[in-house]
């Protein structure tokens, strides 16, 4: 009797793979809760008639008010280090605490345009309803300290999302920096 063993490997192989193939996502990838989004985007207020890339935004959901910024943000997730919620009279802010560098460049930024504002824009998901302009403070003076303090235009229960996301952000930047 003639055996072929090739043909009866393939007959084997067959029936293997479709297992592999249906039940692979499930057998060998562990589930995994999403990583919290953490966006946020500070621009800087910017007049009309200034040269320059400039766009402009509507802040605030009740009241809205439109402003002029510059289009490039001048600081994002990347230069945080930590952010948390505060109890503030009459409800909560958010308190963003930026790396070295970008607290200079706060620093900067504040020196040269008093009287106009920082703008905010934060996303905490995935999808674009999760994300808007959430504050608009007023520069009125040099800000030294490297944090940012603001009353943003969210609920809370949005806020802690992206408060928790930033917080993730930065904790990933600063695991990336400690790899370096």
């Amino acid at each position: 009797m003639s055996f072929y063993s090739r043909r009866f490997n393939l007959y084997l192989l067959l029936p293997v793979t479709v297992w592999l193939l249906l039940s692979g996502c499930a057998v060998f990838h562990k589930h995994k809760d999403k990583d919290p989004v953490g966006i946020l985007r500070v621009h800087i207020e910017n007049e009309k008639r200034n040269a320059g890339p400039s766009k402009t935004i509507t802040v605030l959901r009740s009241e809205p008010v439109e402003v002029n910024i510059t289009t490039d943000p001048i600081l994002t997730e990347a230069d945080v280090l930590a952010a948390r919620l505060l109890n503030a009279p009459g409800g909560f802010a958010v308190e963003i605490r930026f790396e070295e560098t970008a607290g200079w460049k706060l620093e900067q930024y504040t020196a040269i345009n008093p009287g106009k504002h920082l703008v905010i824009f934060g996303q905490w998901g995935d999808k674009p309803e999760d994300g808007r302009w959430l504050s608009a403070p007023l520069i009125v003076h040099l800000n030294t300290s490297a944090t940012l303090t603001f009353t943003p235009d969210a609920s809370h229960e949005e806020a802690e999302k992206w408060v928790k996301g930033l917080n993730f952000v930065a904790k990933k930047n600063a695991e990336a920096k400690d790899k370096q």
